[in-house]
């Protein structure tokens, strides 16, 4: 037996063999040509081939992952129609007289070279996006076809690496677990491992060659190890984990319709996280409350210029009356960081975390403010709609909000159309700021949603997307806690009700914690809904607090 160590990114315990996945790279050699139109016209092809590629690979990941985990396939259709890198391919091949896969090999290394010298993480982290789509185009140009598992029985899958489109093309039934040589805890293939529920370890130093190829192993995605060949005894409790994990899907799965309640009476909503209309499907799945979070921004970045009121209109209404009365929260969009649309032509930042980005582009932007609240508004006369902003630091932030709903609320009423006149309007708390505010803040709004995410970043002063700052990022910091706290009891001196929408909402770990502090609301990840309730059911909060000394 040998044992490898990785960083977990998804739970879970895998048993089968190991498949060694090997890409078919291609071997790209410079050719002279004489008919430059030519060549200019296959790579064109190629790029078509390429995006109707992607286009079946985005529609394959909404049916297995929902729309937030099919976004890269979006991007990347983006990106192989970008202008800049088009016209590199299209320079090299006239200026050199070279084949089409030279010139966008080349073009492919030279901006994967520049996105790997940029200080922002996020941008750092687009080399690999880069890479695969050059590789597709690759492929388009020689004609190969897509790598895949081939195998007749479930395996273990192990790479140097995955990109997202080589996840999504795996046939899923076929794989058991994935581990890699290298990745990112927040690369875009773990983000999708943890969509589709399949364990799976990054950092992992396990050899990819014949050694392991074939041969039994154990992935234990809690321990971030992989067994090659283990003993009698270690694969008798790694099965025994394994019978267990599928007991508690089924338990999970009896718990569908039942209350939030803890064993001593106290209710908490469970919400989901949605970044579309196409994730509806997994709300209702999943037996989610409500939703506690729709990230509006996902409509501005899918398009290519501003969504139009009705287009926008038209979003909120079917969710509104998908969700046939259960809550549902708008947040309003949250563009800038590492969320970026073009045609917004936001200045280049230093630190865009901290720049033009959320509520102050709204602010400075009126017209498109108002614009998506009156779709909002509108749509509110279909549902049971609530309104969030985003990165708010100041009162009198809000009260210019206030000021700018009062003035569309008077032209839906000059125009007739008929709305939710006592629309909840709800903030989110993710700057230190917001936090020692909060009373303040909790007398001009009806509820409060943390955004762990960002609050973490800005309170820690750590780059949440930097890896190499890892062992520094602690989402349990005490800090963390105490702000936590203080949100919760000033919204409720105020008769507002007070949620958790970030990511640390879905950690099991701090569950009863979340009910001691007196949480009215967690929005996660719709799959995360039932172990939630499952743990708000067995918990009694009053023992809690006297174990705590709370």
């Amino acid at each position: 037996m040998v044992i490898y160590d990785g960083k977990a990114v998804f739970e879970g315990i895998a048993i089968g063999r190991i498949s060694v996945y090997k890409k078919q790279e291609q071997k790209v050699k410079r050719v002279k040509i004489d008919d430059i139109e030519a060549e200019k016209k296959r790579y064109a092809d190629a790029r078509d081939t390429a995006i109707e590629q992607l286009k079946a690979l985005y529609d394959k990941a909404v049916k297995e992952v929902g729309e937030s985990g099919a976004e890269i396939f979006e991007a990347h259709q983006l990106m192989v129609d970008d202008e800049d890198y088009i016209e590199s391919v299209e320079n090299i091949i006239e200026t050199e007289s070279v084949n089409a896969e030279y010139a966008v090999a080349q073009t492919g290394d030279n901006f994967a070279k520049m996105f790997m010298e940029m200080e922002e993480e996020y941008f750092r982290g687009r080399a690999a996006d880069i890479k695969d789509i050059t590789e597709r185009i690759l492929n388009a140009l020689s004609g190969a076809g897509g790598d895949g598992i081939v195998s007749d029985e479930p395996v273990i899958v192990v790479a140097d690496d995955l990109a997202p489109s080589e996840t999504v093309q795996m046939d899923k039934d076929k794989i058991l677990s994935f581990v890699t040589v290298h990745g990112s805890a927040n690369s875009h293939t773990s983000i999708l491992a943890k969509t589709m529920s399949i364990p799976a370890i990054i950092g992992c130093p396990i050899p990819l060659s014949e050694e392991v190829d074939g041969k039994m192993a154990v992935v234990d995605g809690y321990e971030g190890k992989v067994y090659v060949e283990p003993d009698d005894d270690i694969l008798a409790v790694k099965k025994k984990l394994l019978l267990e994990e599928e007991e508690k899907k089924n338990l999970l799965e009896r718990l569908k319709g039942r209350e939030n309640v803890t064993l001593d009476g106290q209710k908490i909503n469970l919400y989901a996280n949605i970044g579309n209309t196409k994730d509806l499907g997994l709300v209702l799945e999943n037996d989610a409350g409500g939703i506690g979070l729709f990230r509006s921004e996902f409509i501005y970045l899918g398009s290519d210029d501003y969504p139009t009121e009705e287009e926008q209109f038209a979003i909120y209404k079917q969710v509104a009356q998908t969700l046939a009365g259960k809550k549902v929260i708008i947040r309003t969009l949250d563009i800038g960081a590492d969320k970026q649309a073009d045609y917004f032509e936001l200045p280049k930042e230093e630190n865009p975390a901290m720049g033009l980005r959320a509520i102050r582009i709204c602010l400075t932007r009126p017209e498109v403010f108002k614009t998506q609240l009156r779709a909002i508004l509108r749509a509110s006369a279909f549902g049971k709609i609530s309104i969030m902003f985003p990165m708010i630091i100041s009162v009198d932030e809000v009260k210019k909000i206030k000021t700018i709903v009062d003035e569309v609320k008077k032209e839906l009423d000059d125009a007739g159309i008929t709305y939710d006149k006592n629309i909840e309007l709800g903030i989110m708390i993710e700057t230190p700021a917001a936090v020692m505010m909060a009373d303040e803040l909790a007398e001009e709004v009806d509820f409060f949603s943390v955004g762990t995410n960002d609050l973490t970043q800005y309170t820690l002063a750590i780059d949440r997307q930097n890896q190499s700052l890892d062992d520094f990022y602690d989402s349990h910091h005490p800090a963390i806690m105490r702000m936590l706290k203080m949100i919760a009891d000033a919204a409720h001196r105020h008769n507002a009700w007070a949620g958790i929408c970030g990511e640390l909402g879905a950690d099991l770990s701090l569950t009863k914690e979340f009910l001691a502090m007196g949480y009215d609301e967690l929005s996660v990840s719709p799959g995360r809904i039932l172990p939630i309730r499952k743990t708000v059911l067995e918990t009694n909060v009053s023992e809690y607090k006297k174990e705590k000394g709370l």
